[in-house]
């Protein structure tokens, strides 16, 4: 029997939130959370590789994907995706689960299982460490830019058009991860039909950097609340090895020795050959990590 996804919609004030569901509504709840500018669809090759007696939910968060904008003049942080978490689990009904988080997907679930700790069961983190810290040094830089870009963006006028061979080609040229195929994947999701083509469905807002980061003491800090296993895989290109998103060498060792100080056997820590869409463009090698994780989890219950 084919493991074939369901659309799900949760009401929020000002619209939805969207989500895909895999599997029976009464197995081991997952939520799958996905990364910065993608959709639910960055999933839809991992998931059929994972056990079928689970309940996957992967949710587009606000601006993204098929869910609402947010009402004009507001601007989206990342405390705003944890209330998205909380708003699609208390609606579910669910009151622990396990988050597998892609890259931004992966931060939000970290700030998620910090601040309800006892909510959450175990949390995958692909091609992330968790945190993504500024230096206390550009923080007030880093808000006034935020602040300006905003301001900026509140005078554009509507989303260009593309047809949909332009709609791919500028994807992928955005984003050198992905392949053709699989940039087809989130497009499906992340584009809508109009007059004379498709325009991206995201909210141009969340191109935005977080305006409210945080440091690293601060991750370490929150890190101590957490009470769920973690598990991080990462990608030997992808752009959580190096220093092209503000987490350097010494910033990531440090994130890591916080987990294993803090979680001592319930962290692991894993490489795989691959880029930051690993997932999406060989799910088979994060499929064996991640169905190894579930059953050893679940076998201590």
């Amino acid at each position: 029997m084919a493991f074939v996804p369901k659309e799900l919609r949760f009401n929020v004030p000002w619209g939805v939130l969207a989500a895909k569901a895999w599997g029976p509504s009464e197995g081991q709840p997952v939520l799958c959370l996905h990364g910065w500018l993608d959709n639910a669809n960055t999933f839809d090759r991992l998931i059929p590789l994972l056990p079928q007696d689970h309940y996957y939910v992967a949710l587009d968060f606000s601006g993204h994907g098929k869910s609402s904008h947010i009402p004009k003049g507001m601007r989206y942080q990342y405390l705003d995706y944890v209330s998205d978490i909380h708003r699609v689990i208390t609606s579910l009904g669910w009151r622990r689960f396990s988050i597998i988080g892609h890259s931004m997907g992966g931060v939000v679930g970290v700030k998620f299982a910090s601040v309800f700790p006892e909510t959450v069961q175990h949390l995958t983190l692909l091609d992330c460490y968790g945190f993504f810290p500024s230096s206390t040094d550009v923080l007030l830089s880093h808000m006034k830019k935020t602040v300006t870009q905003y301001s900026r963006f509140e005078g554009a006028n509507g989303a260009k058009v593309y047809t949909a061979e332009e709609a791919l080609q500028r994807l992928l040229n955005g984003n050198q991860s992905l392949n053709y195929d699989t940039a087809k994947v989130l497009l499906q999701r992340g584009t809508k039909p109009v007059p004379g083509g498709v325009v991206f469905s995201r909210d141009i807002r969340i191109t935005m950097i977080n305006s409210v980061p945080i440091t690293l003491e601060q991750a370490l800090y929150m890190m101590k609340s957490l009470q769920c296993d973690v598990y991080v895989i990462l990608a030997n290109e992808g752009p959580a090895a190096d220093s092209e998103r503000g987490v350097s060498t010494d910033v990531a060792q440090s994130i890591l020795t916080g987990f294993k100080e803090n979680l001592k056997e319930r962290f692991k820590y894993t490489v795989v050959d691959g880029n930051h869409f690993v997932h999406l463009n060989e799910p088979e090698k994060i499929a064996r990590i991640i169905v190894n994780q579930l059953y050893y989890i679940h076998s201590r219950l």
